[in-house]
């Protein structure tokens, strides 16, 4: 993993999973458009989450074992389809189906991660997965900004067509970037997909990362789908374009985050983990004292990404370092974990702002913060152990003992 090959992976990324957020800002302008209630609007964000965990948990997997270099232009180009029948989308109904499709082939980077941290030298597979992660995170907080300023200038259907586009060119620059690979051995499908369970099983770091990191992404979700509730409503009363922009402040924290890896290096992976969340807290009740301030809101929102990122980070980096050949697998079952709690974040924005505004959600935030801070209390031991005896059922043990 050259600098070059690390730049192109990260950039990719972030192009990549901002497919999944192009509808966040944009809940109030297409509900008008296609004459539905706002809450009705918001599962298309919670929809295209669930059809990206789906997508994880059927192709991410497919990594273990196919030639990536053939199988991420191939997702990336199913990507495109989905996202032209987005812009085209009639109904609320094909529209909330499109995305859903948008999702279950937005999985590009998820598959670019585990194969940075694999090519990348065991000495520096943080920073690696630190650059590549932080893409992610960088690529999810703009494309809030760019959804919102193509909405205005364009409608909300461009940024559709514009993201099919650059899906198909991000085809041909991967096709070209990611580097020839030794044949692996073919496993069936569905004893694949099963492994999935087992490869997160088999390590006694990864259930309680898992748990870690989607409690945080639930947190994420929810925060920044809630902002949107409160950043329309009085007294800020944004546009999509203003709302977008306060992405750049989340910018600015997945930027100084962005060589978190390197703290797993160091050997401080756990320890910076607790800290992250402890942060996260705190910046949580900053956002709720902010209410009424977009210069203090910014702040939090700063610090907040900066700690959510940290804990993304570690975590994945973490799975990676564990022994055996099921870093796909891993990464799956993370991802899927993130995504659902998402979806479920998001998803309870609407009934939260209903029921007590930006106090409830920030509320329902803390408390899924304070849950994970005790569970990484209770688990430091095992978030620490990097042991694993090689199971039996794993079908990919046999081959890597071969292969060694």
């Amino acid at each position: 993993m050259p600098p070059a090959r690390t730049a192109v992976f990260a950039i990719a990324s972030g192009l990549v999973i901002g497919n999944l957020y192009w509808a966040q800002p944009l809940i109030e302008t297409i509900a008008a458009s296609l004459g539905v209630s706002p809450s009705s609007a918001a599962t298309l964000v919670t929809a295209t989450q669930v059809g990206y965990a789906l997508g994880i948990f059927l192709l991410v997997p497919l990594g273990d074992v196919l030639d990536r270099r053939r199988l991420i232009p191939l997702v990336l180009a199913l990507s495109a389809v989905m996202l032209l029948g987005a812009a085209l989308a009639p109904t609320f109904s094909v529209l909330l189906a499109a995305l859903g499709g948008v999702g279950l082939t937005t999985v590009g980077a998820q598959l670019l991660v585990p194969l940075a941290s694999e090519l990348a030298d065991p000495e520096r597979r943080g920073r690696v997965v630190g650059a590549v992660a932080s893409g992610i995170l960088i690529g999810i907080l703009l494309s809030r900004t760019i959804s919102g300023l193509v909405a205005d200038l364009l409608g909300w259907r461009a940024i559709y067509v514009i993201a099919a586009a650059v899906a198909i060119a991000l085809a041909g620059v991967l096709r070209a970037v990611i580097p020839t690979l030794e044949p692996r051995a073919a496993v069936p499908y569905l004893r694949l997909l099963g492994s999935v369970f087992t490869s997160v099983a088999r390590h006694r770091a990864a259930p309680p990362t898992l748990i870690l990191c989607a409690s945080v992404f639930a947190v994420f979700s929810l925060f920044w789908t809630s902002t949107t509730y409160l950043l329309t409503a009085a007294p800020f009363s944004y546009s999509t374009s203003q709302i977008g922009l306060l992405g750049l402040a989340g910018l600015a924290g997945a930027v100084a985050a962005r060589r978190a890896g390197a703290l797993h290096d160091r050997g401080w992976s756990v320890p910076a983990t607790g800290a992250s969340l402890a942060v996260l807290g705190l910046a949580l009740v900053a956002a709720w004292a902010s209410r009424g301030s977009i210069i203090a809101l910014t702040v939090a929102v700063i610090v907040l990404d900066i700690a959510a990122q940290h804990v993304f980070v570690l975590s994945q980096t973490r799975l990676f370092a564990l022994p055996g050949a099921a870093h796909s697998r891993l990464n799956t079952g993370l991802v899927v974990s993130n995504f659902l709690c998402g979806a479920v974040g998001s998803a309870a924005a609407g009934p939260l702002w209903a029921l007590g505004g930006w106090t409830a959600t920030m509320v329902a935030s803390l408390a899924i913060t304070l849950v994970g801070l005790a569970v990484w209390a209770a688990s430091r031991g095992r978030l620490e152990d990097t042991s694993s005896p090689d199971d039996p059922s794993d079908p990919r043990v046999e081959t890597a003992k071969t292969s060694l």
